[in-house]
C-alpha cells in the first residue's frame, strides 16, 4: 500500500508508540524524512531521480559550463549532448554526445580556450556546478545535460513522492533507523539493545530486494536482461 505524509506520519508514530502531535515528535520528524530519503537516493541509484534538462547553451569561447539549475541541482551528471544547428530544438536537433576525460587531458589538448574552437567533444568535471568543454565552443550551441537530482522531500506541502508511492516498506524501515536514535535505542545500550540493528537489518533486506527490481529497469540483472536473476539458469544469459 503506497503511503501518503498524513498516513506516513502516522504508520511511524504508530511503531515508536508515540503521540503525533507531541512537540519533540514533530520536530524530529523533518530529520527522520530527510535521513530516509538521502540515503535511498544515494544508495538505489533510482531511475526515479534522473533528469535531462536542455533549457540553457554553451557559451561562444569559453570552455567553462555551468551546469543549468532550472529544474534542479544536478547530483550526478551522467551525461551530456550538443545540439547542432545552434538553432536547433529538441525535435530537430543533432546529438552530439560528449565523453567524459580527465582536466589534464583538457589542458594538454586545448592549452588556450581561444584557439581550435568547434563543437564541444568532450567535458571534464571541474567541480560539483561545472565542468570544462573541449574544443571551447565556436558558437552558442544548446545543450543537453542528463542526470540525477534530489526530488522534492516529502512534506505536509508535498504529500506524497516517488519513493512513499512505490517503496513505502523500504521508506518505513529507513525513517525507523532514524526514529531509534531519537528513541535512545540507536545503539546496544538501552532497553531494548537490538531495535538499532534489527530495524537496520530489515532495511538492507528489503533495499537489496528494491535494487534487484531497479537494476531490472535498466535492463543491468543477469545476462544485462530485466528477468530476476535466476540462481540455477546456466549459462548466463548473452
Amino acid at each position: 500500500m503506497s503511503l501518503n505524509y498524513t498516513t506516513y506520519v502516522a504508520q511511524i508514530s504508530n511503531l515508536m508508540v508515540q503521540v503525533s502531535s507531541d512537540p519533540n515528535f514533530m520536530t524530529m520528524l523533518p530529520g527522520m524524512i530527510d535521513y530516509a530519503e538521502q540515503r535511498m537516493y544515494r544508495e538505489l541509484d533510482l531511475q526515479a531521480s534522473r533528469v535531462s534538462d536542455a533549457t540553457t547553451t554553451v557559451s561562444s569561447g569559453s570552455r567553462i559550463f555551468n551546469y543549468p539549475t532550472d529544474k534542479g541541482v544536478f547530483i550526478v551528471v551522467e551525461q551530456m549532448n550538443i545540439w547542432t544547428p545552434s538553432s536547433a530544438t529538441s525535435s530537430n536537433a543533432h546529438r552530439h554526445p560528449l565523453t567524459m576525460v580527465s582536466k589534464e587531458f583538457m589542458d594538454l589538448a586545448w592549452p588556450s580556450a581561444s584557439s581550435n574552437n568547434g563543437i564541444p567533444l568532450f567535458f571534464a568535471p571541474f567541480n560539483n556546478t561545472t565542468c570544462l568543454l573541449g574544443p571551447a565552443p565556436d558558437q552558442s550551441y544548446p545543450i543537453e545535460v542528463n542526470g540525477t537530482q534530489r526530488p522534492t522531500p516529502l512534506s505536509s506541502g508535498n504529500s506524497s513522492t516517488w519513493l512513499t508511492m512505490y517503496l513505502p516498506d523500504v521508506f518505513i524501515a529507513a525513517s525507523m533507523i532514524f526514529a531509534t536514535a531519537y528513541q535512545r535505542d540507536f545503539g546496544a545500550m538501552a532497553n531494548n539493545p537490538q531495535q538499532g540493528t534489527t530495524w537496520e537489518s530489515e532495511y538492507q533486506t528489503l533495499k537489496n530486494s528494491a535494487n534487484s527490481e531497479e537494476l531490472r529497469k535498466r535492463f543491468m540483472s543477469e545476462g544485462w536482461q530485466p528477468m530476476t536473476p535466476s540462481p540455477i539458469a546456466t549459462p548466463k544469459r548473452v
